[in-house]
């Protein structure tokens, strides 16, 4: 039995130039769909957060509401065991052997007195503090309403788009990872690179009118040549972008 040893076929410069461009292709359409979706997602999100935010500062007015009412509670009490003793030192003013003892007795209902009109004060504050926190909780619970409507809205906008351009975009996503197998990790490294710090995410333009499809810098005629022999692959000396000749990119790729 004959065994044939199997080569892999080496990939041309060509080949690679072409796998390159299709990437590009279907990664500039998936670009394409999420600036269709525009800004919503990133709204979405910040109303996310808006809505969290709210909700924090709302357990917090109510955590604040209920100190002031412990401390209302508080002061009440503190006026009623007041009113008791000074109930019990005027009693014990019947009974007083000399006008010393009526005289100590009368400072401590004088006392008690002032202990209850400083709870009444206390009491105005808390309760005045208390209406406060109130409001600016209503305010923000009218807030918080509001928030939740303009996330409802947003997030209806930005699912009714999601289910318009899921399947196209799976498709996309699916298409451009067939392609990055077929690349060469380090040259598919460099692309994404290149991407990443190129306007618009192209990483790879044709020649247009002899100038740089992504810069629009003049590109000499020797090196135009080059790039339509194909065999080596030539990036854009002032952009750094990978270079195509027209006929292979056609006029598929939108170069802006």
């Amino acid at each position: 039995m004959t065994t044939e040893n199997k080569i892999e076929k080496e990939i041309t410069v060509e080949e690679k130039l072409f796998a390159l461009y299709d990437l590009q292709k279907a990664v500039s359409k998936i670009d394409e769909i999420k600036i269709l979706r525009g800004e919503l997602p990133l709204e979405v999100q910040d109303l996310e957060d808006e809505i969290i935010g709210l909700n924090t500062r709302i357990e917090h007015f109510e955590k604040e509401i209920g100190e002031y009412t412990s401390m209302i509670a508080g002061k009440k009490i503190s006026i009623e065991e007041s009113r008791i003793k000074i109930e019990r030192y005027q009693e014990q003013q019947n009974n007083v052997r000399n006008n010393r003892e009526h005289e100590n007795l009368e400072k401590e209902i004088e006392f008690q007195s002032l202990e209850i009109e400083l709870c009444e004060k206390h009491i105005r504050e808390y309760k005045a503090a208390k209406e406060l926190k109130s409001n600016e909780q209503k305010a923000t619970m009218a807030q918080l309403a509001e928030r939740k409507l303009d996330l409802e809205q947003k997030k209806g906008e930005l699912d009714e788009i999601i289910a318009e351009t899921k399947q196209e975009e799976e498709k996309l996503r699916e298409h451009a990872k067939s392609i990055e197998n077929r690349i060469d990790p380090v040259l598919l490294t460099a692309f994404k690179r290149i991407r990443k710090n190129a306007r618009n995410g192209l990483a790879v333009v044709s020649v247009t009118r002899d100038t740089c499809g992504g810069c629009f810098n003049k590109i000499p005629a020797q090196k135009q040549l080059d790039i339509r022999q194909r065999k080596k692959i030539i990036v854009c000396e002032y952009c750094g972008r990978i270079l195509v000749d027209q006929q292979l990119a056609g006029n598929d790729l939108t170069e802006q």
